[in-house]
């Protein structure tokens, strides 16, 4: 009896070995394929307004992007959205193959329309910080309710990474990923003197929070996708933790960029280029680009045209530079008409 229980111990130990091991490599799998899929991925959709309908939602399913950046609906207080339908809408193309869906998520900046914003927050002005203090000024390019924040204050962290947390509570929704916008703080005037009065470098500490993104994200769902728009130039900050961190770079406004809070048919909602001068210039843009590309990372381009040439100059110029772009409008409110098909 004590031979037949110790072999009865061993049996049960290698098939609890042998389960181990049949399980880890399909989320491995899993993981390789998110990676593989978003290297294939040579065109994509990007929708973050009046996408809380099934209407909405069925528009986009009826494609054939590869890779789509939507709005979760997540944590709108005035939204009751399921987000588990819309990631299982979403999740195939209208050809049956599988598709990468990331939830377009503010890091930099708090929204006043969001879950995690208390009754008693004051909302910052551009002559006083907010209260609580890590809220520090009013958007520069005039988004209503939104405002750039100490990023690297606990607090902050603790919405996005704590228990609950946005990240891990996206994971589980089923995202393959988040697509990281107002990663720019860094570079915020406001938000680098709130960081010199705390003593603490803006670019690493973007950097560190990018980080600990991915591996809130990571814990719920094997190689969980992260992506930053804009900010190219944080690569110089530390350029092989940086590039370690994410698994691609969106940019905005490499050749046109439109009106803040501009809708669909206001004339301004792209086809700007007023700004585009010194370390902006699409020329200088390109260029920083280039390390991305040169790491194997690949730079997703969304630029805003209400004209049909501007937006065939864009494409044209875009897949010269070894982008994957996109153009729409600066609303991000419907499928634009205007990528080939």
């Amino acid at each position: 009896m004590v031979v037949f229980r110790k072999l009865r111990r061993l049996f049960a130990l290698f098939f609890l070995v042998l389960l181990a091991g049949l399980q880890s490599p399909g989320k491995s799998e899993a993981g390789e394929t998110r990676r593989i899929l978003l290297q294939q991925a040579r065109t994509w959709m990007y929708q973050i307004q009046d996408i809380n309908s099934e209407h909405a939602i069925q528009a986009l399913a009826d494609t054939d992007y590869p890779l789509l950046v939507v709005e979760p609906n997540y944590n709108d207080r005035d939204n009751t959205f399921d987000c588990r339908f819309m990631v299982r809408a979403l999740g195939k193309t209208i050809n049956g193959a599988k598709r990468l869906v990331l939830a377009y998520v503010d890091i930099g900046q708090a929204e006043n329309w969001r879950t995690y914003w208390k009754k008693e927050w004051v909302a910052p002005t551009f002559r006083k910080g907010g209260d609580p203090d890590f809220l520090v000024t009013p958007d520069p390019d005039g988004w209503e309710g939104c405002y750039p924040v100490a990023y690297w204050d606990q607090r902050w962290k603790d919405i996005w990474l704590g228990p609950g947390g946005i990240i891990p509570e996206l994971a589980k929704l089923g995202f393959d990923g988040v697509y990281l916008d107002w990663v720019g703080a860094y570079d915020d005037e406001h938000v680098r003197e709130a960081a010199r009065q705390s003593n603490v470098n803006p670019g690493l500490e973007m950097i560190r929070f990018i980080e600990e993104i991915g591996r809130a994200g990571k814990e719920v769902t094997e190689g969980f996708l992260v992506i930053p728009q804009n900010a190219p130039f944080l690569i110089d900050e530390a350029p092989d933790r940086y590039a370690k961190a994410i698994d691609a770079l969106a940019v905005e406004d490499t050749w046109f960029h439109g009106a803040g809070d501009a809708d669909w048919y206001d004339p301004k909602a792209g086809d700007l280029r007023t700004r585009y001068d010194g370390q902006w210039s699409t020329d200088r843009q390109l260029l920083q680009y280039r390390k991305y590309l040169k790491r194997g990372l690949p730079v997703f381009s969304v630029d805003y045209c209400v004209k049909q040439e501007n937006a065939a100059m864009v494409y044209r110029e875009a897949r010269k530079a070894g982008l994957r772009p996109l153009v729409t409008r600066v609303s991000l409110s419907r499928i634009t008409k205007t990528p080939p098909r």
